[in-house]
């Protein structure tokens, strides 16, 4: 045979890396082309034995793989192949062959090859699904084989000679690429009764999809989920039919779009095919195999359940479901749970806890609430609330009652308040107080802590009792009065307040677990004593002094992220329900320094904080002895109450971007109160029922609270301001002109709007009522001014005291230095004393009067001779006595006594010691 010189001869050289051997396997060359021709040509289409043999030639030539580059040539030549398997049954096993040889990964002779031929790759893989067209089972097995050899295996390791094995990485991605999984899919439907094929397309299936989100997401396209779970109940001996379809459905809705799959398993067929596949599983669940595959589809089962759409209640799979999720707590006669039993293996106990989310997920369908009632699901959850005192006369183990007791708590949270009678008719209120009772006394108990829900409950009571109170608060912030009232005739209120009283004492480290519990007990407390009087006198002092502790907490503990900041929200929102409306525990608040500890909660929280706080102090400004307590209150650098108002008022003001000058004027007299946000926001017309957005802002903003705190406190003789706090004031004062002012812009805006037209009386009393607005606001912006003014007059008088003040010093420096020098002059300097001595005699005489009168004698007072400028005189003062006169017997003292004695009388000895004594403090002589 001659070589055409344009097709080299090829050399495989084999290195086996384990055994170190080196072969060369020299092979026949060939031109694929024309086997292509021999088998599309006219002339020699019907020489099968040709063809045949020329395929066997491809087989031998390419036994370690295809080239990248001749992949169009053989999936043709499989093509022309598969054409004529209907005539001819010989071709069958060629295309084996070569579809085994394709499950090799691909051969390239440089590395940009797989960049370069990824379409023709890709393509050929397609096609290789498309062959599944070929009436062959045994293609049908080999195509399914040689896809997941291709994805799944790793490449062999051998090395050839001018040619390198394709990644696993790239035929993964080649064969994601190809779409090859949508052709599997759709060739479900062409297999028919062939189980050997379907359970190979299925398993080639599960390994598309067990790590690809691309394969999931293709497989959805091809309406996957709704064939698959149609065909779980095949007849299949060994099982693997429904094992590996419950696989599929799992890694579709782990990989690809579960609102996706929930729409294709949402019909009757599907819902029907899982039912009759769990009940089976039920039934038969004696082996490990059968009770992990039952608990697969209960997990499909409750992630259909969650949507409303699926039609669980038609096709009798919820009834079906709760009859099994309340066995064996409550007892039935129904012939399905008939000599069913539940162990205490893994896998029963995670399906007890498969069902707890099940009845959860069946809540979000408000139909399913009356078979839930039914079936009395909440005394089935019911029965694990309770003490964990006995762990060995139950059935579970005291690690795995625990789990349930909290997941069972968990799933009442959710359960029942839609089902609030089952919930009192199984005395509700009465099992969770005892519990929680059961979780502050001082019996030992040591918590596994092993579940989700345990967090922070290992070695105690802490679990049960977090869980305890959030289902407490989940029923009574349901404001159903019955609920509530049963909660205060049973003690709640107390029971509550003792175990939060003792939390704020101990001495343990704050958790987050703690923290949680904190707040729960202040929102049901909240919830129980709102609107209601004598509930707010049972809280009491006890309860406020409760709060005070909680309320004192370091304000920078508010950002650590462990729920500090939901325990202060819950506190004030406790003072607000519990406390305000209260008179002896409104008192017992302000005698506490209740308020004074609000605002120092004011002063350093944020902003999201403010508004409840500023209602809290609005609410408590009824009482009149409030505002003493507020004006007395100073904070930070001695800032009063109203200073801080006022901060807080230009805060939200910058927030809102409201147009204001640097010393916050009003700039905007069309718009005092309107800022930019709101501005931008336009004007939207809304029904007549609804309120405007202007009135809106009133009770959304804190600015109103401002406002009417201010209306308590007074705007005059206010402590602390300064002349930017007046401006502001200002402001505050007009607040309710200009929001009125605000709500008639609207008006006009929105009729402007909607093209009406008002009629012309109307209109201009509109325009009156808007041009009065705007002339207040000039006028409080006029008064803005003078205010400014005004301080900037009197910081000018200010300063020229402070400048005369330090002059006048100047000047008193300057004459003492100047007083210094003269007698540092006089003292060193003999003719300068002279003449300073001069010049006094010279003052002296000038000061004398000139005119004397007659028989009048002057006496000489100054002494001859004396060379000092001092003045002198003749006069001795004795400042005090010697002690040895004033402690011995000849003392004035004893004297006087003596005289006193002598004299008899003994009323005037006690009063002429008391006269001695005060003259022998100071003696003069002169």
């Amino acid at each position: 045979m001659n070589v055409n010189k344009s097709i080299p001869v090829v050399r495989h050289i084999i290195r086996d890396s384990d055994l170190g051997l080196k072969q060369d396997v020299y092979i026949r060359p060939m031109d694929i082309n024309r086997v292509v021709k021999l088998i599309e040509d006219r002339y020699s289409c019907n020489l099968v034995e040709r063809h045949l043999h020329a395929l066997k030639r491809v087989v031998k030539h390419y036994q370690f793989g295809f080239p990248i580059k001749d992949l169009v040539q053989v999936f043709k030549i499989l093509n022309l192949c598969a054409e004529k398997v209907k005539d001819q049954d010989a071709y069958v096993q060629p295309i084996c062959e070569i579809l085994k040889l394709c499950g090799l990964p691909f051969l390239k002779e440089k590395s940009s090859d797989e960049y370069n031929f990824a379409q023709v790759v890709s393509e050929s893989i397609s096609q290789m699904g498309y062959l599944l067209r070929v009436p062959s089972t045994d293609v049908r097995l080999q195509i399914c084989d040689s896809i997941m050899r291709l994805y799944c295996k790793e490449p062999p390791r051998h090395e050839f000679e001018d040619f390198y094995p394709t990644s696993k990485s790239y035929n993964i991605q080649i064969v994601e690429e190809s779409g090859v999984v949508e052709t599997l899919v759709m060739g479900l439907a062409l297999v028919g009764n062939q189980l050997d094929v379907k359970l190979r397309i299925i398993q080639t299936l599960q390994c598309l999809s067990s790590s690809s989100v691309m394969n999931c997401n293709l497989m959805l396209n091809a309406q996957a989920a709704n064939k698959i779970c149609c065909s779980l109940n095949d007849p299949d001996p060994s099982g693997q039919l429904l094992f590996r379809s419950s696989e599929i459905l799992w890694n579709l809705l782990e990989q690809a779009s579960k609102k996706e799959l929930v729409n294709q398993l949402s019909d009757f067929e599907c819902i029907y095919a899982l039912k009759e596949a769990f009940l089976n599983q039920m039934m038969k669940g004696y082996c490990h195999y059968n009770r992990q595959l039952r608990n697969d589809l209960l997990v499909i089962a409750t992630i259909l359940a969650e949507s409303p759409m699926v039609p669980m209640i038609e096709t009798g799979f919820t009834k079906q479901l709760i009859l099994f999720a309340v066995f064996p707590e409550v007892k039935s006669h129904n012939p399905l749970v008939h000599g069913l039993k539940i162990s205490t293996n893994h896998e029963d106990f995670e399906m007890k806890k498969l069902f707890f989310n099940m009845l959860i997920a069946l809540t979000n369908d408000l139909a399913s609430i009356q078979l839930l009632s039914e079936g009395q699901a909440l005394l089935a959850l019911f029965h694990y609330v309770t003490p964990n005192e006995k762990p060995g006369v139950r059935e579970w183990s005291a690690a795995q009652f625990e789990e349930l007791q909290l997941h069972a708590l968990a799933a009442l949270i959710s359960v029942a308040p839609i089902m609030v009678e089952d919930y009192m008719n199984c005395q509700g209120n009465t099992r969770l107080l005892l519990l929680l009772d059961w979780c502050v006394n001082q019996d030992p108990y040591f918590g596994k802590g092993n579940s989700f829900y345990a967090s922070g409950g290992r070695g105690n009571k802490k679990a049960q009792m977090r869980y305890c109170l959030r289902l407490l608060r989940s029923m009574v912030t349901l404001g159903e009065e019955f609920i509530n009232q049963n909660l205060y005739d049973q003690g709640a209120i107390h029971q509550l307040l003792d175990i939060l009283n003792g939390m704020t004492n101990s001495l343990e480290e704050e958790t987050k677990i703690n923290l949680d519990i904190q707040t729960d007990i202040l929102i049901i407390l909240s919830s129980i004593c709102e609107n209601d009087l004598h509930r707010k006198e049972l809280f009491g002092a006890f309860g406020v002094e409760v709060l005070m502790k909680l309320l004192k907490s370091d304000p920078i503990k508010f950002y650590s992220g462990m729920g500090h900041n939901r325990l202060t929200l819950s506190t004030v929102d406790c003072i607000w329900c519990c406390i305000v409306g209260c008179y002896t525990a409104e008192d017992s608040f302000l005698e506490m320094g209740g308020i004074f500890l609000l605002l120092d909660l004011l002063e350093s929280s944020s902003r999201s904080v403010h508004n409840l706080i500023l209602g809290t102090l609005l609410e408590l400004c009824d009482n009149p002895k409030t505002t003493y307590h507020i004006n007395v209150w100073r904070g930070k650098n001695d800032s009063t109450a109203a200073s801080l108002l006022l901060q807080l008022w230009r805060q939200e003001e910058k927030e809102m971007r409201v147009k204001r000058d640097k010393h916050w004027r009003i700039l905007d007299a069309k718009k005092p109160l309107l800022g930019l946000i709101c501005d931008e926001h336009g004007i939207t017309t809304l029904p007549a029922d609804r309120l405007s957005p202007a009135v809106i802002a009133v009770s959304e903003n804190p600015r109103v609270k401002i406002y009417s705190i201010f209306c308590k406190l007074g705007f005059d003789d206010l402590p602390g301001l300064s002349a930017h706090d007046y401006v502001t004031l200002a402001i505050v004062h007009q607040y309710l002109d200009f929001k009125v002012g605000d709500v008639w812009n609207e008006i006009e805006k929105e009729l402007k709007q909607e093209a009406i037209h008002p009629l012309i009386p109307d209109l201009d009393s509109m325009r009156t009522i808007v041009k009065h607005y705007e002339n207040l606001a000039r006028q409080v912006a006029h008064h803005q001014t003078d205010i400014l003014e005004n301080q900037q007059k009197h910081d000018i008088l200010d300063e020229q005291k402070m400048y005369a003040e330090i002059q006048h010093n100047y000047r008193q420096r300057e004459l003492s230095m100047k007083s210094w020098e003269e007698y540092v002059a006089r003292t060193s300097n003999y003719e300068m004393l002279k003449e300073a001595k001069r010049l006094q005699e010279q003052t002296i005489q000038s000061s004398k009067l000139k005119n004397k009168e007659q028989d009048t004698i002057f006496h000489q007072p100054e002494i001859a001779g004396l060379h000092t400028t001092g003045f002198w005189g003749r006069l001795v003062t004795v400042e005090s006595t010697p002690r040895q006169l004033l402690e011995g017997p000849l003392s004035p003292a004893n004297l006087a006594l003596k005289r006193a004695y002598t004299r008899g009388g003994s009323l005037r000895k006690g009063h002429a010691a008391k006269e001695m004594k005060n003259k022998t403090c100071s003696v003069s002589v002169k």
